[in-house]
This record gives C-alpha cells, sequence and structure tokens, in this order.
C-alpha cells in the first residue's frame, strides 16, 4: 500500500507542475498581476479550462511514459 501512496504523490506532483508551467506558458502577465488574472477568470466563469487542457497533456505524456516503460522492459534482463 505504501509503494501505492507513492506512486499517488508522484503523480499528483507531476500534475501539479504541469499546471503550473503551462498556466505560465499560457498566460505570462500570471506572474506580474495574478490578482487581476484571477478577476478575469470570475468575470468569465471558465474555471475548468485549466484542468482540462492539462489533463489531455498529462494524458498523453502519460500514454508515452507507460509505452517507453514497456519498450525498456522488454529489453531489460530479467534477473531471478
Amino acid at each position: 500500500m505504501g509503494k501505492f501512496k507513492l506512486a499517488i504523490k508522484k503523480e499528483i506532483l507531476i500534475y501539479l507542475g504541469m499546471l503550473f508551467v503551462l498556466s505560465v506558458v499560457m498566460h505570462s502577465d500570471l506572474l506580474s498581476s495574478p490578482s487581476s488574472r484571477f478577476d478575469m477568470m470570475l468575470e468569465k466563469e471558465n474555471y475548468s479550462h485549466p484542468f482540462l487542457y492539462v489533463f489531455f497533456v498529462y494524458s498523453i505524456f502519460f500514454i508515452i511514459r507507460k509505452i517507453l516503460d514497456f519498450i525498456i522492459g522488454l529489453f531489460e534482463k530479467k534477473t531471478q
């Protein structure tokens, strides 16, 4: 169970890191005046689009990571 919790924490950190990086890349004014950016977000009521964008990007990276893990696993020697 400890391994599972560690994996979940790792994936959440990756997701939150991607959320931060993508939000700064897409909205460069977020660093200079975050309150005005949040006011605009509240005004337009578009709360979910950052999470949806990050979810799609995260899903693509997750699939690529799993494919690479599978391919690398094929070439690693099995130790018993």
